[in-house]
């Protein structure tokens, strides 16, 4: 079960407003993290906390490939991203990464900023606990789980590898 604040943006936050082209000389995800949104959320570095969620409208993740953007999101702390919809390389690389994306459709506009939402994987559910409100999404199949809960695909193939 994950837990935490929700954090809004709208439609087609590209991987250049998640995290800057000015900072992908930097490998550190933490120092990726300083830098996360900061070209669209002045000071959410400072303010997002460990196990929050991102929620977004459409597209969330568009533009270039970078893995930067995915990494920067997980190293700030976090724990998943809702949003409408997803560019197919960004979804692929945050779960490569083991950052957990929900696709939730229209329900993501009853969402405000700040509110505290709870999240199940394994089951699909997002509760809006501020508003008490529930919604049922796709379920992550269980091999996605073990990847997320592996700290992403490489990890996951490692300790699978080592059986």
């Amino acid at each position: 079960m994950l837990q935490g604040i929700a954090h809004k943006f709208g439609a087609n936050v590209d991987t250049d407003a998640i995290i800057p082209a000015r900072y992908l000389n930097m490998i550190e995800p933490e120092e990726l993290a300083k830098h996360c949104m900061e070209d669209i959320s002045l000071g959410f570095a400072g303010k997002v906390k460990q196990g929050d969620i991102i929620v977004a409208t459409t597209n969330f993740g568009c533009g270039s490939s970078r893995e930067h953007a995915p990494l920067a999101i997980k190293a700030s702390g976090v724990s998943c991203v809702i949003a409408q919809s997803f560019a197919r390389i960004f979804f692929r690389n945050a779960i490569n990464i083991g950052l957990p994306l929900l696709e939730c459709g229209e329900m993501v506009k009853e969402i405000e900023d700040g509110d505290i939402l709870e999240v199940d994987l394994a089951e699909g559910m997002i509760s809006n606990v501020t508003k008490g409100r529930s919604f049922k999404v796709a379920a992550y199949p269980e091999f996605m789980r073990e990847i997320v809960a592996s700290g992403g695909l490489i990890k996951h193939t490692k300790k699978k590898l080592a059986c």
